[in-house]
């Protein structure tokens, strides 16, 4: 299939209309009127592309990642960057945090994007059959920003038709009404009308859908606005990607990580990046997650920056209670989800003596290993080696799940991998979850297994496996972190099982003396209550 090209199209920054007056100015080359234009076919495919747009501004740049990684149980801070605010749940944390602006302006002109398509579609003449099938796709985004919108802000204002021009009034409509007037029949109505597969990879799909109204109801069963059927509706949606589409399990963790292996048979939906475009720059952002999780190895003894091992930005580091969930001797997810040896890259002599090129330079054995490696031993190596005593915030087990060595050089930030966003062995957590909720631990365990068989070192596979009686939620969440870790997952797991405070309490030196309930929703931002008349509602617990 053809891998489709998203990028941003000027002609969809005609529907933004919240305080980009500078940039129209600035981009806007042509005079093509986006009422004439957009009623084209050529124009509404364009401008369904365009909605596709806006989720690359969140997935895969710095702001997805912190905004799903930090404030959680399984990583907190390294070193750098300027948002630690967000790990920490202090007072700095407010409506000021650049990132809860951006995100709240993104979404909503994703959202403007697709009302868009949805409304001028009606004029345009071409195959009823294609129309139907692009109106889907701008339903399936619609509803992909505002289930974003609801599970970080929560009550949030809600439009379904297309704004044109400025606007400074806004509604704050509760979380359920959104639900119910926006994101579940959008998901339903994309449902009934994608097609199982596309011909360009990328576009959604059938699965896709199912796939986001499962999580979308998942989460309602867990509120206090659920529907009684929520769960089981979940756990058939889940059900049929699982079942209906020929997704396998790939046999080897490792190989989801390949770079050269992104179109794979466990992928339901990935957000699709262009080489060709984040190398020349024309996609600004790409898939930024090859910095933010590695230590700062290139100033250390044998090692320079290089492009094969990264560029260290040191944001996120693993806290101790991650780094001990995986029983290495029988799981091995640590072992092809961390990098251990760094291999030297510059010769050095000095008085621990010779490296050359290609010898060890740095060995990190991990959880559970570190026992082989006392003081003395360590002393005594080649090389040098970090245990958990080493650990700072500089120094620590390294994330290479979004490693790019493709990149045109090593100071390049733009990254050309896919999104991972929507996988089978996620559709068999997911639906465990749905099971647990229904009391079916045994069918919970059944999926459980499933995804720990294919974990399991050779040889291990029978002592992976789990009964009825281990499942909870508190194993489901631990499991999606083995699983999972630095997918764009954990802020929202943790949000929707009830368990954030809790797990930042116990398991986050940094953020727990701080985190306060009211941090299950995140402030809504500074520059939408200064915009609206009267100023626009503040969140529980945060200053107004």
């Amino acid at each position: 299939m053809k891998r489709k090209k998203y990028t941003f199209l000027l002609l969809a920054l005609l529907f933004v209309t919240q305080s980009c007056d500078d940039y129209l100015e600035e981009e806007l080359i042509s005079d093509v009127s986006s009422g004439t234009y957009y009623t084209t076919e050529a124009g509404l495919e364009d401008a369904v592309d365009a909605t596709y747009s806006w989720l690359k501004r969140f997935y895969g740049p710095e702001i997805g990642f912190t905004m799903t990684t930090f404030g959680t149980d399984i990583f907190t801070n390294g070193s750098d960057g300027g948002h630690k605010r967000v790990n920490f749940y202090d007072q700095s944390f407010n409506a000021t945090e650049s990132y809860v602006n951006d995100m709240w302006r993104d979404w909503y002109r994703g959202i403007n994007q697709a009302n868009a398509v949805i409304g001028r579609s009606v004029d345009v003449e071409m195959d009823e059959t294609q129309k139907t099938i692009w109106v889907a796709e701008a339903r399936w985004l619609r509803a992909f920003y505002y289930y974003d919108v609801v599970r970080t802000y929560g009550d949030a204002h809600l439009s379904l038709d297309e704004t044109i021009g400025v606007e400074v009034e806004a509604n704050r409509t509760a979380a359920s009404e959104i639900y119910a007037q926006a994101i579940i029949p959008d998901l339903e109505f994309a449902i009934a009308n994608l097609p199982d597969t596309q011909d360009e990879y990328g576009r959604a799909t059938k699965p896709a859908a199912e796939f986001l109204l499962g999580k979308v109801l998942l989460r309602r069963a867990q509120t206090s606005f659920a529907a009684g059927d929520d769960a089981s509706r979940a756990e058939t949606l889940f059900s049929n990607v699982i079942n209906n589409y020929g997704f396998e399990l790939l046999s080897d963790y490792a190989d989801l990580w390949d770079i050269n292996n992104q179109e794979n048979s466990e992928i339901v939906w990935n957000l699709t990046i262009a080489k060709s475009l984040v190398d020349e720059g024309i996609d600004e952002e790409g898939h930024r997650g090859h910095l933010y999780f590695l230590m700062e190895y290139d100033v250390r003894r044998g090692m320079t920056r290089d492009i094969a091992n990264g560029r260290p930005w040191k944001r996120f580091r693993p806290t101790p209670f991650l780094l001990g969930l995986w029983d290495r001797t029988v799981d091995a997810r640590y072992d092809k989800g961390f990098k251990h040896v760094w291999f030297a890259n510059r010769e050095v002599s000095d008085e621990r003596g010779n490296l050359a090129i290609g010898d060890t330079a740095l060995f990190i054995p991990g959880p559970g290993r570190d026992i082989d490696w006392p003081q003395v031993r360590k002393d005594a190596a080649p090389y040098v080696v970090y245990t958990a005593d080493d650990y700072t915030e500089r120094i620590f087990p390294s994330m290479n799940k979004w490693i790019d060595p493709t990149r045109p050089g090593r100071q390049h930030v733009q990254g050309q991998r896919d999104v991972v966003l929507m996988r089978l062995a996620d559709a068999y957590l997911l639906r465990a979850e749905a099971r647990l909720l229904q009391n079916n631990t045994a069918g919970a365990a059944d999926d459980i297994n499933v995804v720990r068989t294919r974990a399991a070192v050779p040889g291990q596979e029978t002592a992976m496996q789990i009964t009825a009686g281990d499942v909870n939620m508190d194993f489901l969440l631990d499991e999606r972190a083995r699983e999972l870790f630095g997918e764009h997952a954990r802020w929202w797991d943790l949000t929707r099982t009830g368990k954030l405070v809790e797990r930042v309490r116990l398991h986050n030196i940094e953020g727990g003396p701080n985190i306060q309930d009211f941090h299950v929703l995140r402030p809504i931002g500074q520059d939408q209550i200064d915009r609206t008349v009267g100023g626009y509602p503040q969140n529980p617990g945060y200053p107004q």
